[in-house]
């Protein structure tokens, strides 16, 4: 039985980056012989152990054969004959292609350490067009370290573009389009993820709402960068510097303009109600990946309250109030946070507007505090009751919110 530390955790500490997960391979062992020694079974489709005091995995080597089309279109081979190469070589990209043994010592079976040095994201073998899933991984990879210098290799891209055109991806199942999704959502520049998948054709058919934004025309005026699948790429960015991490503003901002597509052509590059045009196809969206009930919640919101946000100094307190009530704010009023985020992401997210100032961020949030800090226990003292008592709250609140000072020259 020999050990490796193989995978992401080879990859990064090679890239100095801090190592979350370490993941490992076990040669030369059979499923009986990990039990024996104490680990625990945890693997469905093929054999993954837990270590018995780090709970970490450790999956016996394998290889895989395609037999069918899809994620699930394998069969895998687990024997203890099967090689530490052999095990590599079945995995997407070189620099995921190395291994650590007991020793100290890099494995690199397929030019990782070379590539991570030239900045590639490059396929270990042709067998990288059996599975539809490495054109998102792929993707996402480009989205994480794409600020490191890393770009996807032409042969690499040329592949994924004929899985594309083979139909391969037309087999991808939500729940892994969504996962990793989710995950490039919270990379730091997923709109090299967008653009990933555009190059060789994946988003149209993955998500053709965000690919009909490309080619379409804004007022040059409040959009420098004038092609709306720019901007979703530049709000996407800003969301991802403004919100480390956090999938759910990520979403919010692919979302928010899905409207723009829709706009009749004798509009252009005016985009008049794009925001309650947005809601059709942000639900198809949601709806077709699955996603969480507060992603398709939130990002709904975003879409079709993004300018009121942009607008609160011009906005009656009345009309403040009606929004706050739209969020569900004082129910839940973590919701207000990330929407002001994914509402100043969009505002940054134009050419040359990435340091602007947003005020309206600081103002809504001074409103929603005021409002909040209404309480209805002085009215039922003053012998209110039922619906008398939510007319005093609310006029409260919005005598609260018209007592929220405001920049000078509405900001």
């Amino acid at each position: 039985m020999r050990i490796y530390l193989v995978g992401g955790a080879v990859r990064d500490r090679l890239l100095g980056l801090d190592v979350a997960d370490r993941d490992f391979v076990v040669v030369g062992a059979t499923p009986e012989e990990m039990r024996a020694a104490g680990y625990r079974p945890v693997g469905k489709d093929f054999p993954v152990f837990l270590h018995p005091r780090t709970q970490e995995e450790y999956a016996l080597a394998r290889t895989e054969r395609k037999t069918g089309r899809g994620y699930h279109g394998f069969a895998v081979d687990a024997d203890p004959s099967v090689t530490l190469e052999q095990d590599l070589e079945r995995r997407d990209l070189t620099i995921n292609a190395m291994a650590i043994d007991e020793r100290g010592d890099v494995v690199d079976p397929f030019g990782g350490r070379r590539d991570l040095e030239q900045r590639l994201l490059r396929h270990v073998s042709p067998a990288f067009v059996e599975d539809p899933v490495r054109v998102l991984r792929v993707a996402r990879f480009a989205a994480r370290y794409a600020p490191l210098g890393f770009r996807i290799a032409d042969e690499t891209r040329a592949l994924m573009r004929r899985m594309v055109d083979d139909g391969e991806v037309d087999h991808l199942v939500a729940e892994r389009v969504w996962a990793e999704m989710r995950k490039a959502l919270a990379e730091p520049a997923p709109s090299a993820f967008l653009r990933a998948l555009r190059d060789c054709g994946a988003l149209r058919a993955i998500l053709p709402e965000v690919d009909a934004l490309y080619g379409v025309p804004q007022r040059a005026e409040f959009h420098p960068e004038v092609d709306t699948g720019v901007h979703v790429e530049l709000v996407l960015d800003q969301a991802a510097r403004l919100a480390p991490g956090d999938d759910l503003v990520g979403w919010c901002a692919l979302v928010h303009d899905l409207g723009k597509a829709l706009t009749p052509a004798d509009e252009l590059p005016r985009h008049v109600m794009h925001e309650q045009r947005g809601v059709a196809p942000l639900r198809a969206l949601a709806a077709r990946l699955k996603v969480p009930a507060e992603h398709a919640a939130l990002g709904e919101l975003v879409c079709r309250f993004h300018l009121d946000a942009h607008r609160a100094f011009e906005l009656r307190p009345e009309t403040v109030l009606k929004l706050l009530e739209r969020l569900d704010a004082f129910r839940r009023p973590e919701r207000i946070a990330r929407f002001l985020l994914a509402c100043e992401a969009d505002k940054r997210g134009r050419l040359g507007r990435a340091d602007d100032a947003y005020p309206q961020a600081a103002y809504l949030r001074d409103a929603h505090a005021a409002a909040r800090a209404i309480d209805a226990a002085p009215f039922v003292a003053q012998g209110l009751s039922g619906e008398k008592i939510g007319e005093a709250v609310r006029a409260a609140r919005r005598r609260a919110i018209e007592a929220v000072p405001r920049p000078a020259g509405g900001g």
